[in-house]
């Protein structure tokens, strides 16, 4: 049995009551549950029909494995080596936590998407990418991502996340909440999954026991008032805030919510949800407020709280977002040029492989080796691709395709497997 600190035990057992806090300590005697989204852009029957064998239970009852909330998200039976799949590269799919996808279900009900048109989004704190490109998948065509990290190192593997995952009009930033003020773009739609004290992620990564305190938890919701209040400033009128974060307290939640609605024009939107995804609401005496919490051994998934507020103007009924043709006239030269733009690799790859590659061949071009391709390959730049999706590009002469694969993004393991082993 894992050991907690004794001050999270106290607060927490009291928060959530005897029954709910038995159940949470259970699951750390479980296995946490691995999942994955599919991009929809990238799947086919074929990689579909790979997947239902690999996450069919042996009970017979095919939606255990579907991810409730998420039209893409997937439970696999066991983690199967992501790092060698080259269809994780290619941005087939994401391993993603099962609540984190919860912005799907989100996003997909929000009553001002109804007519279909994009949206202007902001991800505020946006690495790794899951999020984003969950968010990306759910909302309708001529929606404008910017994705946004503040620490450079994280903000370039969101970078790579976000260009494998192929979507158009995705922007990558590296900038604090305050540029985003500064620079004067609104928004139809923040995410603020901000930093938090990470009592959701104990079962999942426990480092974060030794990193958990009570200090660390003032710390942190105030830090998180100052992120919302910058974020509210970039959110047009009617727009909405998804505030989340992976932790139990109610200080950096419902207190942080409450605080919201006290002190802006806001009001917080209803989801509908099913009673078996087994959603926890407000734990904070005296708040009734839609708020969603997942807490492990409750719901299959590790710890998560959100909750979705609207941006409200006194007498004036919220419209509809208007039309991309209207926001594009918005992104001036002065206001991108104030935003630190991070531009993706240029042999990242195409829309479509030219020269597939065998399942060894792949690996070797993941690690950034040269390989050779076949005769009959045109020279010069070219596209390579596995099981018909590109992984990015080489300069082919003839006795040898020289590595074009951006550094950074290479497979660093000495490890190599025999053979592929689908994980769709």
């Amino acid at each position: 049995m894992v050991t907690l600190p004794e001050e999270f035990i106290r607060i927490t057992r009291q928060l959530m009551g005897e029954e709910r806090f038995a159940s949470y300590l259970a699951a750390f005697d479980e296995e946490p549950p691995v999942s994955i989204r599919l991009n929809p852009k990238k799947i086919n029957s074929q990689f579909s029909a790979r997947l239902c064998r690999l996450a069919r239970p042996r009970i017979l009852n095919s939606q255990f494995n579907l991810v409730p909330w998420c039209d893409y998200g997937y439970y696999l039976t066991h983690r199967p080596n992501f790092t060698f799949d080259p269809l994780l590269h290619a941005g087939c799919y994401y391993v993603q936590e099962a609540a984190s996808m919860f912005i799907h279900h989100i996003l997909k009900n929000l009553p001002f998407l109804e007519e279909g048109a994009g949206a202007d989004i902001l991800d505020l704190c946006a690495a790794p990418g899951g999020k984003s490109t969950c968010a990306i998948s759910a909302l309708p065509e001529g929606t404008k991502l910017w994705a946004n990290e503040p620490i450079r190192q994280r903000a370039s593997i969101l970078l790579e996340n976000i260009t494998k995952w192929g979507y158009p009009d995705c922007t990558v930033t590296n900038n604090y909440p305050r540029d985003y003020v500064r620079s004067g773009l609104l928004f139809d739609i923040i995410l603020c999954d901000v930093p938090c004290s990470g009592e959701g992620m104990f079962r999942r990564d426990p480092q974060t026991i030794s990193e958990w305190s009570a200090q660390n938890v003032e710390k942190c919701w105030r830090l998180q008032r100052e992120i919302v209040s910058d974020a509210w400033q970039c959110l047009r009128p009617g727009g909405v805030l998804i505030y989340s974060t992976c932790t139990f307290n109610t200080k950096e939640n419902e207190e942080n919510i409450r605080w919201i609605l006290e002190h802006f024009d806001a009001d917080i939107l209803p989801m509908s949800t099913q009673p078996e995804w087994n959603i926890t609401g407000s734990l904070l005496t005296g708040f009734d407020a839609p708020v969603y919490r997942f807490i492990p051994g409750i719901t299959r998934s590790e710890g998560l709280f959100v909750a979705v507020i609207r941006k409200t103007i006194p007498n004036l009924r919220p419209t509809s977002i208007p039309s991309r043709a209207g926001r594009e006239s918005r992104y001036s030269k002065r206001q991108l040029s104030s935003l630190k733009i991070i531009n993706p690799p240029s042999c990242a790859g195409g829309d479509e492989g030219d020269v597939p590659l065998s399942y060894p061949q792949a690996i070797a071009y993941l690690r950034g080796e040269a390989i050779v391709l076949p005769e009959e390959a045109p020279r010069g730049i070219v596209t390579v691709s596995f099981m018909g999706h590109p992984l990015g590009q080489v300069k082919n002469i003839g006795n040898r395709a020289n590595n074009l694969y951006p550094k950074e993004w290479r497979i660093k393991s000495t490890h190599i497997p025999q053979e592929y082993e689908p994980i769709m």
